[in-house]
């Protein structure tokens, strides 16, 4: 296998790039539309076809470079079932699997961030989006987002895969990279609750701004990127 993790700067959002060595198809996770210049030039240089390309979730912070990326190179574009994006090609269910040459991306819905968050699960990498974030969790105050649905997600979903399963995140701001789910079960802040209720608590005294250019980002994300 093949895997890359791309930063961008401005959002603090991480872009995965995953290919078979097999067949040198390749998957992209959470493009950044500014970013697509520097995923086509790192496929090229990896002699690499990209196929499909995924969205966690409607993005409030970033524009994705879905439709961009499928303009460059015809791959498909995926979002869970759940998304109000009718430009999505393929629509995936929960627990379906995805597959690219010989591996299996598993679909794992997982609202409360956004009510169409899915997380996706490659053997021991689970790219998480928004829903779990290393020492944290995607917050729950837009765009049909919900505590009680987060809260459920992680604990009854996410946590509940193998310790040493590899987390990837949507986002970090302080620099990290990975985690595992056995390290968030046990540092992460937002996790050490007793109940749903202390955790709703938790989430709705955040306090947190809202994103630059949400509104604008939101609509253009729902048509894939486009103007």
């Amino acid at each position: 296998m093949i895997f890359k993790q791309v930063f961008d700067i401005k959002t603090s959002t991480y872009t995965y790039l995953i290919a078979s060595a097999k067949g040198r198809e390749a998957i992209i996770i959470d493009p950044v539309i500014e970013n697509v210049n520097e995923y086509i030039q790192l496929l090229k240089a990896l002699d690499l076809k990209l196929v499909k390309v995924i969205d966690t979730h409607i993005h409030a912070d970033h524009v994705t470079g879905a439709s961009k990326l499928k303009k460059a190179t015809n791959c498909a574009t995926i979002m869970g079932e759940h998304t109000p994006s009718e430009a999505v090609e393929i629509k995936v269910k929960d627990n379906e699997i995805i597959k690219i040459d010989d591996l299996e991306i598993k679909s794992i819905y997982t609202p409360g961030h956004t009510s169409e968050s899915y997380s996706f699960l490659l053997e021991n990498y689970l790219f998480s989006g928004d829903a779990l974030l290393i020492n944290g969790t995607g917050r729950t105050d837009f765009q049909n987002g919900n505590s009680k649905d987060s809260y459920h997600s992680i604990f009854d979903k996410l946590l509940k895969l193998p310790e040493e399963t590899l987390l990837y995140p949507g986002h970090d701001y302080n620099g990290k990279k990975v985690s595992t789910i056995g390290n968030e079960k046990k540092f992460n802040p937002r996790l050490q609750v007793k109940n749903v209720d202390e955790y709703i608590e938790i989430m709705a005294n955040l306090n947190l701004t809202k994103p630059d250019m949400m509104d604008s980002n939101v609509s253009r994300n729902i048509q894939l990127g486009i103007n």
